[in-house]
This record gives structure tokens, sequence and C-alpha cells, in this order.
């Protein structure tokens, strides 16, 4: 965990519904949050937009406890979620959650792909390298939070994977998809083939399912003109 703070003035809100909402981001240039968790009831609070977005323009902040200042009392808190405007740069609501700095928090936290440049794959076999996943979802302390889950690409050969097993996780973090199972051992980036190999590849596969098609015999009984005259002789007979 890097020792950057997060820090939110907020303010307790009492009007509410979609109205109240829009005029809260219209006139006072704020935007309506909430805040659960814990063994407190949730409060619905305001926050100043310009606040808000200057915090989520760093990646930290949404892998960070986060200081929400209620009425002169401090909350420690983690984004849970955030509604953005589908067509402008605005955000709309946000979801924080209570941290207990004693018990065990589940958040995403984004994935630092490092060493793509000396990629072994890449550099001597002209690969690619996929991404499949861009977060994790970890458990941990609230002091054990890590900024970002790092993955070494440089060892990766052409056609390996990176599995979350793979990965090395700070100490007192877990991976909640591991923790489920053998099975939920995810794939979290390959080196795949040159995209003109793959295509080449493909050819080849779909020349092949032809050639087998078209040199393949009819199944007995099938097609041909002896078995037509079989089946109509049996109808005669009949």
């Amino acid at each position: 965990m890097s020792n950057e703070e997060f820090e939110l003035n907020c303010s307790v809100r009492t009007d509410f519904g979609k109205g109240a909402s829009r005029r809260l981001r219209r006139l006072n240039d704020s935007i309506p949050a909430i805040l659960y968790g814990g063994k407190k009831e949730a409060v619905s609070l305001t926050i100043a937009r310009k606040d808000m977005a200057k915090a989520t323009e760093n990646e930290a902040f949404f892998s960070h406890i986060i200081s929400l200042n209620i009425d002169s009392k401090k909350e420690p808190a983690v984004i849970k979620a955030l509604q953005r405007h589908p067509a402008k740069p605005f955000i709309l609501h946000a979801d924080f959650q209570r941290v207990d700095m004693k018990q065990e928090i589940q958040v995403k936290v984004p994935i630092h792909f490092i060493n793509e440049d000396k990629c072994v794959g890449v550099k001597l076999d002209g690969g690619s390298i996929r991404r499949t996943l861009n977060e994790i979802e970890i458990v941990c302390l609230p002091k054990d939070l890590p900024e970002y889950i790092e993955v070494d690409m440089e060892n990766i050969k052409l056609g390996d994977s990176v599995h979350l097993s793979d990965l090395t996780f700070p100490e007192g973090v877990r991976s909640v998809a591991l923790s489920q199972g053998d099975e939920n051992d995810l794939n979290v980036a390959r080196v795949q083939q040159p995209r003109g190999a793959m295509e080449d590849e493909e050819e080849a596969a779909a020349a092949e399912g032809e050639e087998s098609v078209e040199g393949e015999a009819p199944a007995e009984g099938e097609g041909g003109d002896s078995g037509d005259e079989e089946s109509s002789g049996d109808g005669d007979d009949s």
C-alpha cells in the first residue's frame, strides 16, 4: 500500500429523489453519493463535483482507503461504484462502503503489466500480448490493500498464458477467484501468434476440412442407384 492519501469533504443530504439529485448537480455543482456498510445505517451525502473529478483522475483512488470528512467527522471508506453520464464526462453518483480497519475487505484493484517490451514471445517470435483482465478482485485487511497487482510478461513465450495462480500477491492479500477453487484460475494474459500467422493457420485448417469432406465416400445405403433400386424393390415385395 502506498503512502498516498485521499480525502473528500462531504455533507449529509436530506433532499432525496431524482429531481433533488438533478437540482444538486445543476445548481450546486455537486453530486449525490451514499455511504453504507458496517453496523451503521446508510447515509446520503453531497460531494463537490470538482473534488470528485480530481480524485478520480488518479487510478490509485480506486484501490485506496478514502477518508470521507462528514460534518467534521472522518469515516474511512472505499469506492464501490461510480455512475457516469453516458455521453458527457460527468460523474452522476458515487457509492462508498465503510471500512473497519480490523476487518478484511473485498475490493477490485487494477493490474499493471510490466516488461511487455522485453517479452520473449514478442521479441523472438513476433507474437502479440493479449490482455484478458484489467483488474483483480482481492481480499485483505485495509492496511494491506495494494495499489495494484503487478504482472511480469518478460519470460512468457509464444502460445503461453499467465493465470491468476502465476501471480505473486503481496503478503496478506488473497485472490477471491482462486479461493473459490482451481476451476476459477482465470487467464490474465497470453502471447498469441502474429495475426498473419493465425489467419494462415485458420485458412489451412479450413482447406484440410474441405479436402476431407470431398474425399469421403458415401456411406452404405446413402445415395447411388443401387440404394434406390433396393428401396423400391423392398417396396414392391411388400
